[in-house]
């Protein structure tokens, strides 16, 4: 009889205890559970990253491929391919000139020339493909040959992206050949003064079909 009394007296005193420490060690747990689900929410909130599109200012080149639409013309709805020559054609406009202009140029031109077919035109111009911005780097770099880029880069930049000068190359020799009007020029660049910081007037932004030659 004593151990009874014994035994329920202990289990009055420690059912306090067990009673406390279960709560404690289910705090955390929920504690746990609903930074988790915050963090979560938190994530699936987040916009994805929007995709790379050329810059507003990019002019058009031979084989960029171009979505031009009308709004409420299904038949005035292609896909474009800029001709060797720079041209297009379209629909009621003809041959229009595209390559050395911007696609914001080409979709007023558009609009003017379709406006006595359609007076409220509502017309869209979007690059497709760019595919067009090709630049040449030839002579002693460990890379030669032809580069399409989807942006805009200077002498130093296309040196880079041909593995560099190789060790017998004339660094004070470079010239960019660029033909511009159906006449062809030449333009010098130091790349020795250029490593230094000297002379970067000289690094010049690349167009489309200048070649960068290394001798």
């Amino acid at each position: 009889m004593t151990r009874l009394w014994i035994w329920m007296l202990c289990a009055v005193l420690l059912s306090p205890i067990v009673s406390t420490g279960a709560a404690l060690a289910a705090e955390p747990a929920g504690k746990q559970t609903g930074q988790a689900a915050g963090n979560g929410a938190g994530k699936d909130a987040a916009a994805p990253p929007a995709p790379a599109t050329a810059g507003s200012d990019y002019q058009l080149a031979p084989e960029d491929v171009l979505d031009i639409s009308v709004w409420r013309e299904e038949t005035l709805q292609k896909q474009v391919l800029v001709r060797p020559d720079g041209g297009i054609s379209f629909p009621l406009v003809g041959n229009l000139q595209a390559a050395g202009r911007t696609t914001e140029d080409l979709r007023k031109e558009l609009t003017t020339r379709l406006q006595k077919y359609i007076p409220d035109a509502v017309v869209s111009v979007s690059l497709l493909k760019l595919a067009g911005y090709r630049i040449y780097v030839i002579g002693k770099v460990n890379r030669p040959g032809d580069f399409v880029i989807g942006r805009y880069v200077d002498v130093m930049q296309a040196l880079a992206m041909a593995g560099g000068l190789t060790p017998f190359a004339e660094e004070k020799g470079i010239r960019i050949l660029r033909r511009e009007n159906g006449a062809d020029q030449v333009l010098l660049f130091d790349y020795a003064r250029a490593r230094k910081g000297q002379g970067l007037d000289r690094n010049i932004m690349l167009r489309s079909g200048d070649t960068v030659v290394v001798p």
